[in-house]
C-alpha cells in the first residue's frame, strides 16, 4: 500500500514523534541525550524551524516543531537529527543497521486551542511513565526552561505560552500551576488518536480551514470537545 501523504503545513505547530526500532533504547547515557539535543538545537537554526517543547524518553522522542516558511523542513530536520544519532550509536556501538522505527509520525496543531495542551502531553510522558512524579524532576524535556529551572538558549517559547503574563516569572509560575492543574477527560487519548492516526489536532472547523489552506480534503473523525477558543 502507498503511504498516506503527511499533512504539513507552514506556520503551524506540529507534534511529532519517532521511535527506536521495535521500541530499542535510543538514549542510553546522558551523553546520548546531549547529542541529540545539540544536533535538535543545530539543525533548527539552519532550517528556521522553532521548537517549542520537547521530551526525550529512552525508546522515543516527542518534539513540537513548527517547520517556518517551507514545510518540507520537518522532514529535513528529523532526517538530519536522527541520521546523526544513529551514525554516532553504532559507531559507538560497532554496529549496523536502522536506530529508528520506519517514518516519524505528526500531527498539525490548532494554535490558540491545542498548542499548550500537547506541551503538557509531552513534557508529562516521564509522568505517565512512572518515571518521576514531577515533571521538573526530568532533565530531559522542555518542562524546565518554561518553569524557569534551566536556561536552554535555543529552545523557543510559542505565543500561547508567552501570553500567560508579561514577565517571565509569573509566566513560569502559571504555566507550572497549569500543567499539574486538572486533566479533562479525554484529552490524552485525543492527541495520541490524532498523532498516531496523522490527522490534524483541533476541531471540525480547524480542519477545514486547514483544508481550504493546503486545497486538498482532509479526514475528520471527531476527536472530542474542542476547548472555547477554538469554537
Amino acid at each position: 500500500m502507498p503511504r498516506t501523504a503527511r499533512i504539513v503545513v507552514t506556520g503551524y505547530p506540529h507534534h511529532i514523534i519517532q521511535r527506536g526500532h521495535n521500541r530499542q533504547v535510543v538514549f542510553a547515557s546522558d551523553e546520548d541525550y546531549r547529542y541529540y539535543l545539540d544536533n535538535l538545537s543545530e539543525w533548527k537554526e539552519k532550517l528556521g524551524c522553532k521548537i517549542y517543547a520537547y521530551c526525550l524518553m529512552t525508546n522515543h522522542v516527542h518534539l513540537i516543531v513548527d517547520p517556518g516558511e517551507d514545510g518540507g523542513n520537518l522532514a529535513r530536520l528529523m532526517k538530519r537529527v536522527a541520521g546523526r544519532q544513529t551514525r554516532y550509536l553504532n559507531k559507538l556501538e560497532k554496529r549496523t543497521g536502522s536506530l529508528w522505527e520506519g517514518r516519524f509520525k505528526s500531527s498539525t496543531i490548532s494554535t490558540d486551542a491545542y498548542l499548550l495542551v500537547c506541551s503538557r502531553y509531552v513534557e508529562l510522558n516521564p509522568v505517565r511513565a512512572g518515571i518521576v512524579a514531577d515533571p521538573r524532576d526530568y532533565r530531559w524535556s522542555s518542562y524546565g526552561s518554561k518553569t524557569g529551572d534551566k536556561n536552554e538558549a535555543w529552545l523557543d517559547y510559542d505565543p500561547c505560552y508567552m501570553r500567560l503574563a508579561d514577565n517571565r516569572k509569573e509566566r513560569a509560575k502559571r504555566y507550572m500551576e497549569w500543567v499539574k492543574g486538572i486533566i479533562p477527560e479525554g484529552e490524552w487519548e485525543l492527541i495520541r488518536q490524532s498523532l498516531q492516526r496523522g490527522q490534524l489536532t483541533g476541531s471540525a472547523q480547524f480542519v477545514e480551514e486547514i483544508a481550504q489552506k493546503i486545497e486538498r480534503r482532509v479526514e475528520f473523525r471527531g476527536q472530542g470537545r474542542p476547548r472555547k477558543s477554538d469554537k
